[in-house]
């Protein structure tokens, strides 16, 4: 029958069929509860709810995770509606038919009658009474319980599964579409025990249902028969008792049935077997237990008065099946003994007992596996701030990160590591912080549902909230009410939420620290990018002119002044012209540094042609030259004098941004590296340019000597 496909108009009947199916059944639910049904056809409802109980039985029996039987819910809902609809049905032709004999409402009514009774209706009356407290009391209610506590369970852990999920999705481990199905499962997960909570009342309302409406058949059927159809106490006792337990019987045996599977489904532990496999594997996997317990059994069958065979007999047994145990694991191989101590589930499996436990990590040895890689940016969060990173709460910090990446993959030229993002339940409930190779690097507190009021110099007024600093920059800052948000605005304030106060910190680090997130893999996946459009040229130039490792260091000597590195194309063909007379990467980074001057003062002094910079007064430059030609790398600068430039160029600067210029010192071009480097430490915001570096089509404004008496 390989390759047989049903013909188009039998697919279309078939899909439209399993369509209908439930609304269908949902209205033949309703016309039994209305028109009646006879006999025949309550043998056949009867009989295929049965067959439906012991169909939902084995299915829960062989499901390996619960969301496998993600229907049960409905079916439970469904099965307890036909019930209910079967009992109205029977009730309605027990009452109008009971005196015409026990056959009156079927066959099957008058057959599990007769099983339960026996010839005595008291004790036929107290069984059906026992099995169904035994339903309601143990099994419906423990279920229930159970599906109450792995809702609660699921929703709390619902965030911190979202958090991995993503975390896995930003550090490359899994794609999109894999991320999609983990984050539906975990939701389908709380949903799925969210509503067999719910479902378990319903077999709870059937099982007082079912002890009810015998009663009421019993009563009724008393009356019925005594006063419309003048029957005998004894006859009319006979009969109505018989098909009131008969009808309740055939109802209760399958709602305990499914009251089972209903347990089944929610007290199962994850693992890759159905229940009967973990059973079995587990119950009876130690020779031991069989031992002891034969002994204990055998023991109780030598005591007079005992039923000593059948204790005998057991005891046997279970040391027969105690030594064949033992013998088929000697036979085994010595993983497969360590699988059957553990139970016969996968690793972790409750059960295994001690020497499950002890046995792997005495036999396991260290290996790479247990050496974990460290995070080169890593985003760590209060369990308050777990709501800004889970998209199903409307959390939106993780698409702001991805914005950061993106925009300074296009503004600094190379695409920064993804952010690892996990909670940290040592932060206080709202703080966070950032890390960079696994030290941290910036930190802070973010108030979700609050706004970050930030004063930049020219906001009036006062407001009311926690006063604070803005982790990015300094300033100060207030925690303000949703409600201030439009005063704040007005009063000058720059008002930001708690994303994007943490989204603005994590730019700003990235950005300072650019320099250490190139590393050897991001500088040769620039190099491949470029030798998609110029191949002969990267061909050419690494690593036969410079290394790959010169080229990395020069790249990170133009970051760590916050020089961007698009123009690829530039700097490889500057190494390409300077790389045979120099391989030193500082000399070769102030060489690019001029073929890149236009871009650099571009950056500096956006959309102006004048540039207002600061420079040197004469005597302190010649001092400087000759400190530089006395050391080398300016160590012969007196320790004086290095204090007066320092504090001589912080005010010039302060002077700088007051008027809303860049702060930027020019400087000769032997003199550039050395107070760069001298001044970065001190004076992060001030920039240090050279001579050679300025355009010819750019004027000069000086506004400030440095080093002026």
């Amino acid at each position: 029958m390989n390759g047989f496909k049903l013909p188009p108009w039998l697919q279309k009947i078939g899909a439209r069929s399993n369509a209908l199916a439930a609304p269908i059944l949902i209205i033949l639910l309703l016309a039994m509860m209305i028109l009646p049904l006879p006999a025949f056809a309550l043998d056949l409802f009867f009989s295929f709810n049965i067959a439906m109980s012991v169909i939902v039985l084995l299915t829960a029996l062989y499901t390996v995770k619960p969301l496998d039987f993600m229907a049960f819910p409905a079916v439970l809902l469904v099965t307890t509606m036909l019930r209910l609809s079967l009992n109205v049905a029977s009730t309605r032709v027990v009452l109008t038919e009971g005196h015409t004999g026990g056959a009156a409402a079927g066959k099957v009514i008058e057959a599990f009658g007769h099983f339960l009774i026996g010839g005595n209706y008291t004790v036929g009356l107290v069984v059906f009474i026992i099995l169904t407290i035994i339903n309601f009391t143990v099994v419906t209610k423990g279920a229930g319980r159970i599906a109450e506590v792995g809702a609660r369970f699921a929703l709390d852990a619902m965030p911190g599964k979202q958090m991995a999920i993503d975390a896995d999705l930003n550090a490359g481990l899994i794609g999109e579409q894999d991320a999609k199905l983990r984050r539906a499962e975990v939701s389908q997960e709380a949903e799925f025990y969210g509503a067999m909570d719910g479902a378990s009342k319903y077999v709870r309302g059937d099982a007082v249902a079912g002890i009810l409406v015998t009663v009421i058949n019993v009563v009724g059927g008393l009356i019925v028969g005594m006063v419309q159809h003048d029957m005998g106490f004894a006859d009319a006792i006979k009969n109505y008792t018989l098909l009131a337990i008969g009808d309740g019987l055939v109802a209760q045996i399958p709602s305990l049935i499914i009251s089972i599977a209903a347990g089944m489904v929610v007290s199962r532990v994850a693992s890759d077997k159905d229940v009967g496999s973990q059973v079995v594997g587990q119950l009876f996997a130690k020779p031991e237990v069989l031992y002891i317990t034969g002994g204990i059994l055998g023991g109780m069958g030598l005591i007079p008065g005992m039923p000593n065979l059948v204790f005998l007999l057991l005891g046997s047994s279970l040391f027969g099946g105690g030594y064949l145990l033992e013998k088929r694991r000697k036979n085994m191989p010595l993983e497969e003994q360590q699988g059957a101590a553990g139970g016969g589930g996968p690793a972790g499996t409750p059960g295994g007992g001690a020497a499950a436990a002890t046995t792997p990590a005495e036999q396991e040895e260290a290996s790479w596996q247990d050496v974990m890689p460290v995070d080169t940016l890593g985003l760590e969060v209060g369990y308050r701030l777990i709501l800004l990173v889970d998209k199903t709460q409307n959390g939106d910090l993780l698409k702001r990160i991805k914005g950061i990446r993106k925009k300074f993959a296009q503004e600094v030229g190379f695409l920064a590591p993804a952010v690892h993002i996990r909670d940290n339940l040592e932060l206080k409930p709202s703080a966070y912080r950032i890390t960079l190779k696994g030290v941290e690097v910036g930190s802070g507190e973010a108030m979700n549902g609050q706004f970050l009021a930030i004063n930049p110099g020219m906001a009036s007024g006062t407001l009311p909230g926690l006063v604070t600093t803005d982790p990015a920059f300094g300033l100060p800052a207030i925690w303000i009410d949703a409600g201030l948000k439009d005063d704040a605005q007005s009063m000058g304030y720059t008002v930001v939420d708690a994303s994007t106060v943490i989204a603005t910190h994590l730019n700003h680090l990235i950005t300072t620290h650019a320099s250490e997130l190139l590393g050897r893999m991001e500088v040769q996946a620039l190099l491949d990018h470029l030798a998609k459009d110029a191949p002969k040229l990267v061909e050419d130039v690494v690593p036969k002119v410079v290394s790959l490792s010169t080229l990395q260091k020069v790249l990170q000597n133009l970051l760590q002044e916050g020089v961007h590195i698009r123009d690829m194309r530039t700097i490889i063909e500057t190494l390409s012209e300077h790389g045979g007379s120099t391989q030193d990467p500082t000399d070769l980074t102030s060489l690019v540094r001029v073929a890149l001057g236009r871009a650099i003062v571009q950056q500096l002094f956006p959309g102006t042609n004048e540039l207002s910079v600061m420079t040197l007064d004469n005597r302190l430059e010649r001092l400087l030259v000759q400190a530089l030609n006395a050391g080398g790398d300016g160590t012969g600068i007196e320790p004086g004098l290095a204090d007066t430039i320092v504090q001589q160029a912080a005010n010039a600067a302060q002077q700088q941004e007051a008027m809303g210029l860049t702060p930027v010192l020019l400087v000769p071009g032997p003199l550039r590296t050395l107070l760069s480097r001298f001044l970065r430490r001190a004076l992060p915001q001030l920039k240090v340019l050279s001579h050679s570096e300025i355009p010819e089509s750019k004027t000069i404004r000086v506004t400030s000597l440095v080093g002026a008496a």
